[in-house]
C-alpha cells in the first residue's frame, strides 16, 4: 500500500480503538490521551516524598542486597535505586490490574479462581456488590469524547441502594481527589464502544463513588459530581495542552517553548 493510500486509510478509520500493550488510545485514527494521562499534568506534592521513602525503606530492610548493590559498584548501584520507586508502582499497578479484572467478572455474576493472597479483597468486592445490591448497567466500557478528544475505560456504572451512579474500584491506600474528575470525564463522554460499535453512556446518572476496597474490609467513598466537575475536568484538558506544547518533541530540540541555545559565528562576535 502506498503511504498516500495508508493515510487515507487512517483518515477514514471510524472509532475508538485500545492498544492494551502501550495502554493508549486511538480515536477516528488519531491518538487521544487517556483521562488518567491528562490528569497526570496535575502537581502532585507527595509523589517526590513516597519516592524517596521508598528508596529508604529499602535500604532499612534490606541489608543483604545493599551489600551486593556496594560490591557492584555506584554505578549500578545508583541506577537500581534510583529505580526501586518505579519498580514499587509498577507492581502495585499490576496487582491492581488482577483486582479489577476479578471485579468485573464477580459483577458479571462470574465465578472466579483467585490466588490466595488476592483472596480478602476479592471477597470484600463481592460483600459490596451484596450489600448495597449492585446491579451493572456496564462493566469496563471504553469511553471517548469527539468534541473534547480524549478517551478512557470505566469500571462500572450501576443502580444500586444509592441510586444510578459511576463507580471506580481502587485498591490503593486512598481514595485521591483526581478520582472525582476522572469519573466526571467517564460520565460525560459521548459514547462507550470499541471499534466502531458505539453507544451512548447510560442516562440518569446521579453520583460518583469510589470503592476502595482493601484486606480487611472496604468503604465506599463519595465524590464530586455534575457538570461543574466535568467543566474543571476539561480545564485541566486544555492545560494538558499547554503543556504538549510547552514540552516539544524530547527527539527535535527547539521544538517546544524552549528553543536552541543561540551560538555566535567569528563574524557576529568580532569586535571592531
Amino acid at each position: 500500500m502506498s503511504r498516500t493510500g495508508y493515510q487515507r486509510e487512517q483518515r477514514n478509520e471510524r472509532g475508538l480503538k485500545f492498544y492494551e500493550a502501550s495502554h493508549r488510545y486511538k480515536l477516528d485514527g488519531a491518538w487521544v490521551p487517556g483521562v488518567t494521562t491528562i490528569l497526570g499534568v496535575l502537581n502532585k506534592p507527595a509523589l517526590p516524598k513516597w519516592a524517596a521513602g521508598a528508596v529508604a525503606e529499602y535500604v532499612a530492610d534490606h541489608r543483604e542486597h545493599v551489600e551486593h548493590l556496594y560490591a557492584a559498584g555506584r554505578g549500578p548501584m545508583v541506577a537500581a535505586l534510583k529505580e526501586m520507586p518505579w519498580q514499587r508502582r509498577d507492581d502495585a499497578a499490576e496487582r491492581g490490574t488482577r483486582f479489577h479484572e476479578y471485579a468485573e467478572r464477580i459483577a458479571r455474576g462470574e465465578e472466579v479462581d483467585v490466588p490466595d493472597h488476592m483472596v480478602p479483597l476479592v471477597e470484600n468486592a463481592l460483600a459490596f456488590m451484596e450489600d448495597y445490591d449492585v446491579e451493572p448497567l456496564e462493566l469496563e466500557i471504553a469511553c471517548g469524547s469527539r468534541e473534547h478528544q480524549y478517551a478512557g475505560t470505566a469500571d462500572l456504572i450501576a443502580d444500586s441502594k444509592l441510586g444510578r451512579a459511576i463507580w471506580d474500584w481502587k485498591s490503593g491506600k486512598r481514595i485521591y481527589p483526581e478520582f472525582a474528575f476522572q469519573l466526571n470525564a467517564y460520565a460525560f463522554a459521548e459514547f462507550h464502544g470499541l471499534d466502531g460499535d458505539e453507544r451512548p453512556i447510560p442516562e440518569g446518572i446521579e453520583a460518583a463513588y469510589g470503592v476502595h476496597v482493601r484486606a480487611d474490609g472496604y468503604d465506599v467513598v463519595p465524590l464530586e459530581f455534575g457538570r461543574h466537575v466535568f467543566e474543571e475536568f476539561l480545564t485541566i484538558r486544555r492545560a494538558y495542552d499547554i503543556k504538549k506544547r510547552a514540552d516539544g518533541d524530547w527527539r527535535r530540540p527547539g521544538t517546544g517553548y524552549v528553543g536552541v541555545a543561540h551560538q555566535l559565528d567569528d563574524s557576529e562576535g568580532a569586535v571592531a
